[in-house]
């Protein structure tokens, strides 16, 4: 599958050029950004950890070894990515036990920079958003559009589409998930099942939110829509008033999008034509997550970027820094800026 297939057409125009991300773990940085006061006491040990080139599951597992528990009892907020410089909270439950050494974690791929207890565990989700720092290399194009491309991207946002990482190599996870909703079967191991019927969510909100850009409606309310603010889970109906709410403008309130499961969308008018229109088009796997027993969700179709600088340490390096709701990739931001070339490969330069 291609990438338009897997996410859909570019809200701001064609690439202002091309640059490689993640020529080194340095140049893809994420923090996350946790809004929970530690008390200092309880059963539960928080650590503040960096990795390097190290998925957040094996990081866990790491952790669980040096600590002489099961990974039962260790928890995270949210998955981090491998080929990236990150640093996130993990929680260990140590019910009526000391600190325990974790020096066998650390190497040159995990550090523990902070550890504080807690009486209770860190949840998944916990976190409300992630500052990165993202260092585009071998860059070639036009610094005018560029400049010109941030701005608009900083004013307006851009589509909230779920990264490639989500799908697999060449969309293999949604074929995958095609196969056993064609057969009406589930995957037996939970980590298969629960990537699959996630790949196969996104996918169809990415379909969804496709359909908007190519109409220009994915930043603007439409009536039958459902509005949700940028860190709430919850929605509301918008009727002929709401779409000119004026919180619209300033990137606070935002047209959502289905993640599909069990009960009717509660979107009317066009909106909810056009989420009929993707499930037509995907039965399969509409009806695998309905039968799932996935329940129906909501997701912003628009993504504001929050804090948004950036600035060239050298001619050939765009270095951009912002912050994005937990759950939102910053590949989406990369997207609407520049061809992304693997990396070792370059193009001729061009003059800025």
């Amino acid at each position: 599958m291609t990438e338009l297939q897997l996410l859909g057409p570019r809200a701001h125009g064609e690439p202002c050029g091309t640059a490689v991300l993640k020529a080194v773990a340095e140049d893809f940085q994420v923090d996350e950004v946790l809004e929970i006061p530690l008390s200092g006491q309880g059963e539960h040990l928080w650590l503040w950890v960096e990795k390097r080139g190290l998925n957040t599951e094996e990081a866990a597992r790491r952790l669980a070894r040096a600590a002489g528990v099961s990974q039962r009892n260790i928890s995270y907020a949210g998955l981090k990515d491998r080929q990236a410089l990150t640093r996130q909270w993990f929680s260990l439950h140590l019910p009526g036990k000391s600190d325990p050494d974790l020096s066998a974690a650390a190497s040159d791929s995990l550090s523990i920079l902070k550890t504080v207890r807690h009486s209770r565990k860190l949840q998944r989700g916990a976190h409300s958003a992630n500052g990165f720092t993202l260092r585009l290399t071998n860059l070639h194009g036009d610094r005018e559009a560029l400049e010109q491309r941030l701005q608009s991207i900083r004013e307006q946002g851009v589509p909230n589409y779920y990264g490639l990482q989500r799908f697999g190599w060449q969309g293999g996870n949604v074929v995958d998930a095609r196969a056993f909703a064609e057969r009406k079967e589930l995957p037996e191991q939970r980590n298969t099942r629960s990537r699959l019927l996630s790949a196969a969510r996104s996918y169809l909100f990415n379909r969804l939110l496709a359909r908007r850009v190519a109409a220009s409606t994915w930043n603007a309310a439409l009536v039958g829509d459902l509005l949700a603010f940028t860190t709430s889970r919850s929605f509301f109906m918008a009727g002929e008033a709401e779409t000119s709410d004026p919180r619209l403008a300033i990137l606070d309130l935002h047209p959502t999008g289905p993640l599909w499961g069990e009960g009717p969308s509660p979107a009317a008018s066009a909106p909810h034509e056009q989420e009929q229109a993707v499930a037509e088009e995907e039965p399969a796997l509409a009806d695998w997550l309905v039968s799932a027993g996935m329940a129906h969700e909501r997701r912003i179709l628009r993504l504001p970027i929050t804090g948004l600088t950036w600035h060239y340490p050298e001619p050939e390096i765009l270095q951009l820094q912002f912050v994005l709701p937990a759950g939102c990739f910053a590949t989406a931001v990369v997207r609407e800026l520049v061809d992304l070339l693997p990396a070792g490969q370059t193009e001729t330069p061009c003059e800025f």
